[in-house]
C-alpha cells in the first residue's frame, strides 16, 4: 500500500492541542522520536493492472533533531505462492523513503504562519529493484521541493509536499508531485483503543508526453482502522486516475477503486 501516514499519528490519540515548532531556544531535539511496526497487508485490484496479491510492509518514523523521517519496505507474495499476481512480477519489493529536513530547527527560527506549524525541506525516494530493460514500469524516482506541516479544520495536522520529480531511470525530470497525509482518531473506547481514519493523496502533474501517457494522475486513500497500544486493524478504500501516468485503457486499467486489509504488530 503506497500509503504516507502522518508520523505523528500515531501519538495523536493522547497528545496535547497541536501548536507550532518552536526551536529559537536551541534544543532541536526536544521534539524527537521513533517507532516501527510492522503490517501483514492483502490488496485487491491494485492499480495499475488490477493485481490482488499479500505482502509484508516494514513501516517506521521519527523525527530526530532537523530530520524527519518516513517510510516502508514492502515484500510481496511471502509465501512464493505460483498462482499470485505478483509470482512473475520482475520485482518482489517496493521501498520508499522520504526524509524531511525542518528549516525552523535549522535556523532555530519560528518559521510559522496562518494554519502552518512547520517548513521542511521535503525528498521522497522510490525503488522496486527492477530496471525497464526488464519492467517497463520499473520505479527509481527521487523527488524534492518544499514540505510543510499544515492544521486543518477537523483532521488536525496534515502533512503537505510539493515536489520535482527526477527519473533515474529516464535521467531526466518529470513533472511534479502534490502529496498531503492525515491521521484522525475519531471514536475512543474506554480501554484506551480507539479508531481513526488516515490516508494520503499523491497527484502527480505536468509529466512529459514523451516519459507517460498521461500528464497527470494520482491516488487518494482513505483507510478505517482500530488501535491499541500494540496491533491494529484496517480496511483501506484506494481511488486511481490515471496513476504513475499511465492513461486508463480496457487492456491495461490505471483508475477505478481498489481495497486493502491490514494486520499491524507495533514494536
Amino acid at each position: 500500500m503506497r500509503k504516507s501516514l502522518l508520523t505523528l499519528g500515531l501519538l495523536a490519540a493522547t497528545s496535547a492541542p497541536v501548536i507550532a515548532a518552536d526551536y529559537t531556544d536551541g534544543d532541536i531535539h526536544k521534539n524527537d522520536y521513533k517507532w516501527m511496526q510492522f503490517n501483514l497487508m492483502g490488496a485487491f485490484d491494485e492499480k495499475p493492472g488490477n493485481s490482488s496479491h499479500d505482502y509484508l510492509e516494514m513501516e517506521f518514523g521519527g523525527r530526530s533533531g532537523i530530520f524527519d523521517l518516513y517510510g516502508y519496505i514492502d515484500v510481496f507474495n511471502l509465501l512464493s505462492n505460483p498462482s499470485s499476481d505478483k509470482a512473475d512480477a520482475s520485482s518482489k519489493i517496493f521501498m520508499k523513503f522520504a526524509p524531511r529536513m525542518s528549516l525552523d530547527a535549522l535556523t532555530k527560527k519560528d518559521l510559522s504562519f496562518g494554519p502552518v506549524q512547520e517548513l521542511y525541506i521535503a525528498s521522497e525516494i522510490t525503488w522496486d529493484g527492477a530496471t525497464q530493460k526488464v519492467d517497463a514500469f520499473a520505479v527509481n524516482q527521487q523527488k524534492i521541493g518544499l514540505g510543510s506541516d499544515v492544521m486543518v479544520p477537523w483532521l488536525g495536522k496534515i502533512g503537505l509536499n510539493l515536489y520535482g520529480t527526477y527519473d533515474s531511470n529516464k535521467k531526466d525530470w518529470n513533472g511534479y508531485q502534490v502529496s498531503t497525509n492525515w491521521f484522525k482518531p475519531f471514536y475512543f473506547f474506554e480501554n484506551g483503543s480507539f479508531v481513526s481514519y488516515q490516508g494520503y493523496i499523491d497527484y502527480q502533474f505536468g509529466m512529459k508526453e514523451e516519459y507517460s501517457s498521461a500528464s497527470n494522475g494520482g491516488a487518494m486513500f482513505n483507510g478505517i482502522y482500530w488501535h491499541s497500544d500494540r496491533y491494529a486493524v484496517g480496511y483501506g478504500l484506494k481511488l486511481y486516475k490515471d496513476v504513475y501516468g499511465i492513461k486508463d485503457t480496457n487492456d491495461f486499467e490505471s483508475s477505478g477503486v481498489s481495497h486493502y486489509v491490514a494486520v499491524t504488530y507495533k514494536f
